[in-house]
């Protein structure tokens, strides 16, 4: 899938989140060297943005009507190094970890992503999830 327009995408979801995303995506990117893929967004959303090297994912966004999730999987390790910070996170963001599935590959933990507030949280969660690779 090809990239998707910055107008498609305002259509989709708004302006502001539209500048939420390409915002928090611009501050993964300065963190992270990964491979950035656009994909269709199966059932329930109608587009996907994974960060992914080497064929795994650090984490993904997802699209649809009005609405932008930000997806992350924690393993088990990864799960109790969360369970170490949760003073440091916000209610809302303890509220969507609480509350995820458990699967057999991970706790995949989907947050609403509505404005600039979650991005200090997003930044802990990934710096659990994987290193930083940019100088």
């Amino acid at each position: 899938m090809e990239n998707i327009k910055r107008e498609e995408l305002e259509s989709l979801v708004g302006i502001d989140i539209v500048n939420v995303f390409y915002d928090i995506v611009d501050e993964i990117t300065s963190l992270y060297d990964m491979d950035k893929v656009w994909n269709n967004g199966g059932k329930k959303w109608t587009y996907e943005y994974k960060f992914r090297k080497s064929g795994k994912t650090l984490c993904a966004f997802y699209f649809k009507e009005n609405t932008l999730g930000f997806m992350i999987i924690f393993g088990k390790d990864e799960r109790t190094k969360v369970e170490e910070i949760r003073n440091e996170l916000s209610y809302d963001v303890l509220e969507a970890y609480d509350n995820a599935q458990t699967f057999h590959d991970g706790k995949w933990v989907m947050l609403d992503v509505t404005d600039y507030s979650i991005l200090e949280d997003l930044k802990k969660l990934l710096f659990i999830k994987r290193k930083p690779n940019k100088k």
